[in-house]
């Protein structure tokens, strides 16, 4: 049965303090704190999830803050660079930006998309595409208005150590399609209109080391529960081993490892980050799944500080 994603759901990363890990996706990105938990695996430890006003599918980006974990190393079977996508005649705005807060970028130009590339405090690599596909985002932060916000996701660049057969997945598994090559890039378009863009190194890397300044895993949309469960069933029919569901709170989940090494999560749309909080007070509080309520004031009192605030240039 053929099956086709609509693209990225989300991509988790790894970083350092989650107060710089605040003060660079909010502070300078302009993006909202959409929920403020725990790792489920590790509650001494955040999950901090950002995207647009309501942490829409195709635009949130979660990290887990481990302020004194090791460096990580970017390569294969990982993904080396997370595209984040804004609307079409901002990329002046967003140089400036980079600019005030003495943040070094370049710009770069890839089938015929110019993008500006910088790095995030602890060395994820990341950039920023205009286009015209995708809805605005409504949140504005910081001296980011919501014409200039980013939309979510433009996509990402993957670092395999089979390319071949990681996009033959990419294809035959996830139902993207293959657009164009250009250089050691391979393009693949997914159906939706944001988080679609995929592009594959061709030359390959040393394996990346887990760390500080990597991406986890990276996250692909079912639509509901149902899709889903048929979704699971697809992946197995391709001999790929396929973890049971996961219940995320905000998401049910299943991994599995593509032959190139990523990992790859597929995440349901529903029920989303209104389940606990309002979209009023979204990532206004510790939300807690119901196992841990009991450790809130323990948890509350050992986290460190992770607050949205409106930065000048000289704090980064």
């Amino acid at each position: 049965m053929n099956r086709q994603t609509t693209g990225i759901h989300h991509i988790t990363a790894i970083v350092g303090n989650p107060q710089e890990n605040v003060d660079f996706y909010a502070g300078v990105l302009g993006m909202r704190l959409v929920k403020k938990t725990v790792n489920f695996d590790d509650p001494g430890t955040y999950h901090l999830y950002f995207g647009n006003e309501a942490g829409s599918p195709g635009t949130i980006i979660t990290f887990f803050p481990w302020p004194d974990a090791y460096k990580g190393r970017i390569g294969s079977g990982q993904v080396e660079t997370t595209t984040y996508v804004v609307p079409e005649g901002t990329l002046d705005f967003w140089e400036k930006r980079l600019g005030k807060f003495k943040i070094v970028f370049e710009k770069v130009t890839r089938f015929g998309e110019e993008f500006l590339k910088f790095n995030d405090p602890h060395g994820l690599h990341l950039e920023l595409v205009a286009r015209q596909s995708g809805q605005n985002s409504e949140w504005a932060f910081g001296g980011v208005q919501a014409d200039q916000a980013i939309k979510g996701f433009g996509g990402a660049i993957l670092l395999t150590a089979n390319p071949e057969k990681t996009m033959q997945v990419l294809e035959n598994v996830m139902g993207l399609q293959k657009v164009g090559e250009e250089g050691e890039f391979v393009r693949f378009q997914a159906t939706g209109d944001i988080g679609n863009i995929i592009d594959v190194k061709k030359s390959t890397l040393p394996m990346g080391q887990m760390g500080v300044g990597t991406v986890h895993h990276i996250a692909w949309r079912a639509n509901d529960f149902d899709d889903h469960k048929e979704w699971r069933e697809h992946v197995s029919s391709f001999g790929i081993g396929v973890t049971p569901f996961k219940d995320r709170q905000y998401f049910d989940a299943i991994y599995f490892r593509e032959p190139g090494g990523i990992l790859f999560e597929i995440a349901t749309d529903p029920p989303g980050f209104t389940r606990d909080e309002s979209k009023e007070t979204l990532g206004s509080k510790l939300m807690l799944p119901p196992w841990l309520e009991e450790k809130r004031e323990f948890l509350e009192e050992t986290l460190l500080p992770a607050i949205p605030r409106v930065l000048e240039e000289d704090i980064i």
